[in-house]
């Protein structure tokens, strides 16, 4: 499909009921629906399920289950750096946070406090660096830490439901900053305060974390869940940290000290999750 007909289909589709409905059939158990979905769906992405911690399509009881696999241990190395790659994905972009702002494709910008939906945090990352990683069907769908940290407070943002696709993320100005997400920021030892944002996207049905489970507001507010230095979870380097029922797009926005990307991150490429991204100059 073109992309000026995807747009159009985009801003006209009944987004919410479509991804109702898809959430619905994804997490249905019986296994006359679910079995074919789930191999059909791997047949068609070519999706390599020796990976996987269960091989066996008849192992899941549901798409959703099946779309959430975990990975067997070993399929992912853990590389040695002070950012990893949070999951497997392609690059979108990355760069430093600039006034405020941060690309969303070329030509296109969007604002750090409209994502985070929180001016404060903004600030506190500002001149800080960020990268953004869509994860497309066929992807392994658990997101996990780039660095160690320790939970400070998790956001819920509503907002409306459009295809992260690269074509219409190019074409459809502040899209990250408008759709549903779940933003969480932590506090590493040393680097200090960075977030991570899950935006959710077209039948994407829902956000779940390690510590809180399935995220399901109520209603179409923010929400904020704030973690006190008790009950505050403390996640290691490569620790899973959420995943998305159906695929999306993960922003990781970093503090702003000298760090270097290196050199095999680089826009467009396909990434691994636990690959270098980032270190101290």
């Amino acid at each position: 499909m073109p992309t000026s007909l995807s747009l159009l289909f985009q801003r006209a589709a009944p987004k919410l009921w479509l991804t109702r409905c898809a959430g619905r059939l994804a997490s249905c158990r019986q296994a006359w629906v679910a079995q074919p979905l789930i191999r059909s769906y791997a047949r068609w992405y070519g999706i390599d399920l020796n990976e996987a911690l269960h091989p066996d399509p008849k192992s899941y009881d549901s798409f959703n289950a099946f779309f959430t696999r975990a990975l067997r241990p070993g399929a992912r190395k853990q590389a040695d750096a002070d950012w990893t790659s949070p999951a497997d994905g392609t690059i979108s972009q990355f760069g430093r946070i600039s006034l405020g702002q941060l690309i969303q494709a070329k030509q296109r910008q969007y604002s750090a406090a409209a994502l985070l939906a929180d001016a404060d945090l903004a600030r506190a990352l500002g001149g800080g660096w960020f990268t953004t990683i869509y994860l497309s069907p066929r992807d392994y769908h658990r997101v996990h830490m780039p660095c160690a940290g320790r939970l400070l407070g998790m956001r819920y943002v509503p907002g409306t439901l459009y295809s992260v696709r690269p074509e219409i993320v190019q074409g459809m100005k502040g899209l990250l900053a408008r759709n549903e997400r779940l933003v969480c920021w932590f506090e590493h030892p040393l680097y200090g305060v960075y977030a991570m944002v899950l935006v959710g996207a077209a039948i994407v049905g829902r956000i779940a974390t390690v510590w809180h489970g399935l995220v399901a507001p109520h209603g179409r507010r923010i929400q904020q869940w704030d973690y006190d230095k008790q009950a505050r979870p403390s996640l290691p380097q490569g620790a899973e940290m959420g995943h998305f029922q159906l695929g999306s797009t993960v922003v990781v926005l970093m503090p702003g000290s000298a760090w270097r990307f290196r050199p095999a991150w680089t826009t467009g490429r396909s990434v691994r999750l636990g690959q270098a991204m980032a270190d101290r100059r």
